[in-house]
């Protein structure tokens, strides 16, 4: 039999097929979903769920006219299967290959660029003004996840689109709770009903005629309302958004595509702003997701018989990831310390406190998709006397800097901040790479940042941080430990003291976190070519070790600062500024990091290579640098030179 998903090169060819061959469609684009993420993994439960709700919506709606704005954007999977990407999607989450998220650049369907939670409406909501200005009869569409709207923003968006009374459609994609049938039923006949055109201008008009009567209109009117709110009150949980200002209809069962058509072919043409409620099921159709839908959330490869997650041949012999390492040291270290609390934003398995909070749910806070409380929440606590650990991935603390800088910070409150996720994170791409926190936390007084080179140092950090009496924040990778023996007792690190690993007269390499390995096995090849490398593990971002760097700086004079962050602002910056604190203008100093541009998504290794971070880059440029200083012509360059342009791969 043809698949009916070849014939499907834009979404106005969906208009050519009956309702049984569109229920054909989806179980197509559900299983092309599932083959594919089992080879190149993915975010799977919600892209399985969203299937008919994706399908209905280009198939009522005139896609790019109108335009649709996905929040957090993993669940558009089905998206790019209907716009024209289906002879690209094997290439899903590939280095150069197709993004896993929304990408303006990939499609004219793709209206806004997203990664994180809680931004669609507000999105949605300026296009939409731009569409009144230009007289541009075009919906705007955002669609959100019950996850996504724990987010403040997402409110804040609602509370200004109830304001200014604008056509603006915002589907609710609720995929936590389930409609019993007879409800469901009901509801469904109900809201298929009153997203009718004669309902609506029946109510519309009935408002406007009661509004004219004197005296007792306003009282007939606020009487109606109320009869109107109590019985919605009993067959939907619609009050809040309607008091918002926004017109509720829901819950639709968003598997019954014929159900979600109708409604939305009546919606499309109702005025104001709307709150379409539907109902999901994250992994429909994949028992495995539908029975774990956590698991397969972001999935690597997998196989879709037994739904196990594919392994090589040594990956159980491997070190643990810092993220479980983080967790077990912070458990051990909560069973001596009755103050430690633990918080994360939604987050709990993804930051590793799964266990924490199984041992200790009395001082373990989920709160959401809601970093901006988390940090003011943690401020609170600390000021109380107790030790909070905020855990959260470093492309979302960028969400709470000015929590950060004004309820921790200023205070200095001992609070810990946990940022997972640090530096290049892979096929996630641009929206989830940890690249900037070195630069957005570092300028930051009071704060101590601390960067572990691996899983054992890291541990005696965690306590560290404990111990501090101000704020502190350290930085880890997504990547498993390099294998560093583990177990000996946990003691505290001496701000600011970083540790010298290596000597050597020729050049002095330093480096922080995830790079210091790198660096290490570099100065062993560069041994090899008669260059003499001195390697320093700078540990901490802030406070610098202010005279073991300028000891071996002025005795070396050719300083290579790497890192695995932006350059702008970021480590290689901070040494810098300290050298020309310190007048030293007999330094060659050359900084390797990222250039000033968003990194694309593809394999951690690749990208490290890519931008010079990893062995060979550093070896590469150390090695250059000793050869131009053995050039006749060197004395006639700058002494002091900075390099923020990275050095082209081998090939």
């Amino acid at each position: 039999m043809t698949k009916l998903l070849d014939q499907i090169d834009h979404p106005h060819d969906l208009k050519k097929l009956d309702g049984e061959e569109l229920v054909r469609l989806c179980e197509e684009i559900r299983e092309m979903i599932l083959t594919t993420v089992s080879k190149t993994g993915g975010h799977l439960s919600s892209n399985l769920g969203a299937v008919e709700l994706t399908v209905a919506i280009h198939y009522a709606f005139d896609l790019p006219r109108d335009k649709l704005i996905w929040d957090v954007g993993h669940q558009s999977y089905a998206h790019k299967l209907l716009t024209g990407r289906k002879n690209r999607f094997h290439t899903l989450r590939q280095y150069e290959g197709i993004s896993g998220f929304p990408k303006r650049e990939e499609s004219p369907y793709d209206a806004f660029d997203s990664g994180h939670s809680g931004t669609s409406i507000s999105a949605a909501l300026g296009m939409a003004e731009a569409k009144r200005h230009k007289g541009d009869a075009g919906r705007s569409i955002a669609i959100i996840g019950d996850g996504s709207m724990t987010a403040g923003v997402a409110f804040e968006g609602l509370n200004q689109a109830g304001h200014i009374d604008q056509d603006l459609i915002v589907i609710l994609n609720d995929n936590e709770m389930s409609i019993s049938r007879n409800v469901g039923a009901l509801s469904s006949y109900l809201n298929r009903l009153m997203t009718g055109q004669f309902i609506n201008r029946f109510r519309d008009e009935m408002k406007e005629f009661l509004e004219t009567i004197p005296s007792v209109g306003k009282s007939a009117l606020r009487f109606a309302k109320k009869a109107e709110e109590s019985l919605k009150g009993l067959l939907m949980p619609g009050l809040l958004f309607e008091e918002l200002g926004m017109k509720y209809i829901g819950p639709i069962d968003g598997h019954r595509l014929d159900h979600l058509i109708e409604n939305f072919q009546n919606i499309k043409k109702l005025k104001g702003p709307l709150l379409i409620h539907v109902i999901t099921k994250k992994g429909k159709g994949y028992e495995p997701a539908e029975r774990n839908p956590s698991l397969y959330h972001s999935v690597p490869p997998f196989d879709i018989k037994t739904g196990e997650i594919r392994k090589g041949p040594e990956q159980d012999k491997t070190p643990p990831t810092f993220t479980e390492v983080f967790g077990e040291t912070l458990c051990q270290l909560a069973t001596e310390n009755r103050r430690i609390i633990a918080i994360t934003a939604a987050m709990q398995s993804g930051t590793g406190l799964e266990e924490f909070s199984r041992r200790f749910p009395d001082r373990f806070y989920d709160i959401g998709i809601a970093e901006q409380h988390a940090v003011t929440f943690a401020a609170g606590l600390a000021l109380e006397g107790m030790k909070p650990v905020v855990a959260i991935y470093s492309t979302f603390l960028q969400r709470a800097y000015d929590q950060v800088h004004q309820d921790v910070c200023l205070q200095n409150l001992p609070v810990v901040f946990a940022l997972d996720r640090g530096g290049i994170v892979g096929e996630d791409g641009p929206t989830h790479h940890g690249l900037f926190d070195y630069s957005y936390l570092r300028h930051i007084p009071n704060l101590v940042i601390m960067v572990p080179k691996d899983e054992e140092e890291f541990r005696h950090m965690i306590k560290t941080a404990i111990e501090h009496p101000g704020p502190v924040a350290f930085r880890y990778p997504r990547s498993k430990g390099i294998g560093a023996k583990r177990g000996t007792p946990l003691r505290s690190l001496e701000i600011g003291k970083a540790e010298l690993l290596r000597e050597g007269e020729d050049i002095l390499i330093i480096s922080i976190g995830s790079t210091v390995y790198p660096s290490l096995h570099a100065a062993q090849r560069l041994e090899k070519g008669g260059i003499e490398a001195t390697v320093i593990n700078s540990r901490f971002l802030k406070p610098l070790d202010v005279d073991l760097l300028c000891r071996w700086a002025t005795r070396i004079k050719r300083v290579l600062t790497v890192e695995e962050n932006v350059l702008m602002g970021g480590f290689g910056s901070a040494v810098l500024e300290l050298f020309q604190e310190r007048n030293f203008s007999s330094i060659s100093i050359r900084r390797l990091g990222i250039p000033d541009s968003f990194v694309e998504h593809g394999p951690q290794a690749l990208l490290r290579e890519k931008y010079g971070i990893d062995e060979n880059g550093i070896f590469r440029v150390a090695k250059e640098m000793v050869e131009e200083v053995r050039l006749p012509s060197f004395h006639s360059k700058p002494a002091l030179t900075s390099s923020v342009d990275l050095p082209q791969n081998p090939e």
